[in-house]
C-alpha cells in the first residue's frame, strides 16, 4: 500500500531511530550540528577508483581488524557455530520447542534467524534489488539526498561525530516509517522509479512482523503478549531503517564494514544479501559469521529489550567484515521504543533477589551515545548498570 497522500511535512527534528529530537540549538550543543566535522567522502567512489590499498581513515587497529584466518579467498569460512533458526508459523501454531529455541536464543545470544514469517519473499527480493539499483547509480546522482548529523535522515557514510575518528567501509541511507508524522516520501529516493511503493509496502510488513515478535518476547518471560509493546509506548512506537551498502575493499583484513557494536534500539529486523555473508556476532571470544538461510530474517534484540529484561535477554554486540571480490546489500529495520518515555526493567522481572540493573532513561537519551561516539562495543549498555549492593 502506498501512504504518500497521508505523509506530513514537517521541519526535521528526527533522527535515524525514528526519533522525535531535539531542536537545532540543542542538537549544535551536543555537537550535532547540521554539518560533519569533515568533509565526505563516500566509501563507493573510494572502491571504484582503483586504489591499491586503505586509506588510513578506514585502517583499524591491529586489536580491532577482522582475524585474518578467516579471510580465504576473500570470503569468510562457514563458521562451525551458527545462530538459530526458528519457524515462526510453526511457534504460532503451538510448536513448544520452537518457542523454546527462541527463547533461549534471546537469553544466550540475542540473535537468531526467523523463516515462515509472514512476508513475501517477492517482496523481500524486490527490496533488496531496488536497494542494489539506488547504490549502483552514480555518485552524483545520490549526493542530493545527502544527510546531516543532526537527523541521519538521507544518503551517508559516517556515524558519529569525533573528528579524525578511524572510519568505516560502507556508505548507507536512513528512511523513517513511524510515527506516521516523520514519514517524508520526499526524503526517500524516486530511482528507481519503484522503490518508494516497494518500501512502503515493506515497512509495513516489517511493522506487523516487529509487533508479532514482541508478542513472543514478551509471554516468554512470562508476561502478557501485549508488555513489551506497552513498554515501548503502544501504537506509538518508532520505526526506521538503516540500508547499508559495502563496496569492495582492496584491503579486508585491515577494515571493517561496521565496527562492533550492540544495536541501541528495541528489535532490529535484517534482510541479509542474499549471495555475500558479511555480518559476525561475538559469542564469548569468537566471531561467528553469520549464514543466513534462505528467505530469513535475521533478528537483533537491541540494547532497550536488555533494559526492559532486567538483563535477562541480551543485546549482542556484531560487526561487519568486508571483502575485495563483491559488493554487500543490506536493509536493517528497526523496531523502537517511542522516544521520550523512560526506559527501566518492567516491574514484573524485579524482586527482592533480582533488582532493577538500569536506571531509567529515554531512547532519546540514550541513543545520544552513538550519534555522536559511534559505534563502540557494548560500553554504554554495560555502563549504565547499576552496582549491586554486598
Amino acid at each position: 500500500m502506498n501512504h504518500q497522500n497521508e505523509i506530513m511535512i514537517k521541519e526535521d527534528t528526527t533522527d535515524e531511530n525514528g526519533l522525535n529530537t531535539m531542536s537545532d540549538q540543542e542538537n549544535t550543543k551536543k555537537g550535532l550540528g547540521e554539518k560533519w566535522p569533515e568533509p565526505t567522502v563516500r566509501v563507493q567512489s573510494l572502491a571504484e577508483s582503483n586504489l591499491a590499498t586503505v586509506p588510513d581513515r578506514y585502517i583499524k587497529p591491529p586489536s580491532e581488524r577482522p582475524d585474518q584466518t578467516i579471510i580465504i579467498n576473500h570470503q569468510p569460512k562457514t563458521a562451525a557455530i551458527n545462530i538459530p533458526v526458528v519457524d515462526l508459523n510453526s511457534l504460532f501454531s503451538g510448536n513448544k520447542e520452537e518457542r523454546e529455541r527462541m527463547s533461549e536464543a534471546c537469553r544466550e545470544f540475542g540473535f537468531f534467524q526467523v523463516i515462515n514469517h509472514g512476508v513475501r519473499p517477492e517482496l523481500m527480493e524486490a527490496a533488496r534489488e531496488a536497494w542494489r539499483s539506488f547504490f549502483n547509480l552514480p555518485v552524483e546522482a545520490k549526493e542530493v539526498y545527502s544527510n546531516s548529523p543532526s537527523t541521519y535522515e538521507g544518503y551517508g557514510s559516517r556515524l558519529g561525530v569525533e573528528k579524525g575518528a578511524i572510519l568505516d567501509w560502507n556508505d548507507y541511507y536512513f528512511l523513517h516509517y513511524l510515527p506516521l508524522v516523520l514519514k517524508d516520501l520526499n526524503k526517500w529516493p524516486s530511482i528507481p522509479s519503484n522503490i518508494r511503493e516497494v518500501m512502503d509496502e515493506y515497512g509495513e510488513e516489517l511493522v506487523k512482523l516487529g509487533e508479532r515478535l514482541t508478542r513472543v518476547l514478551s509471554s516468554n518471560l512470562g508476561l502478557k503478549e501485549e508488555q513489551l509493546k506497552e513498554a515501548f509506548g503502544g501504537e506509538a512506537v518508532g520505526a526506521c531503517m538503516r540500508v547499508n551498502y559495502y563496496p569492495k575493499c582492496p584491503r579486508p583484513e585491515l577494515a571493517l564494514g561496521l565496527s562492533p557494536h550492540s544495536d541501541p534500539g528495541g528489535i532490529t529486523i535484517l534482510l541479509p544479501d542474499d549471495k555475500v555473508v558479511g555480518l559476525q556476532v561475538r559469542y564469548g571470544d569468537t566471531w561467528i559469521t553469520v549464514n543466513s538461510h534462505p528467505h530469513a530474517f535475521i533478528v537483533n534484540l537491541g540494547d532497550q529489550i536488555q533494559i526492559l529484561s532486567n538483563s535477562i535477554y541480551k543485546s549482542s554486540e556484531h560487526r561487519v567484515i568486508v571483502n575485495s571480490q563483491k559488493e554487500r546489500v543490506s536493509l536493517a529495520f528497526f523496531y523502537n521504543p517511542k522516544s521520550d518515555i523512560p526506559i527501566q526493567p518492567l516491574q514484573q522481572l524485579v524482586t527482592s533477589t533480582n533488582p532493577p540493573l538500569y536506571p531509567p532513561m529515554s531512547f532519546d537519551e540514550y541513543r545520544l551515545f552513538i550519534r555522536t561516539q559511534g559505534p563502540r562495543g557494548k560500553s554504554y549498555v554495560e555502563s549504565h548498570i547499576s552496582p549491586l549492593d554486598n
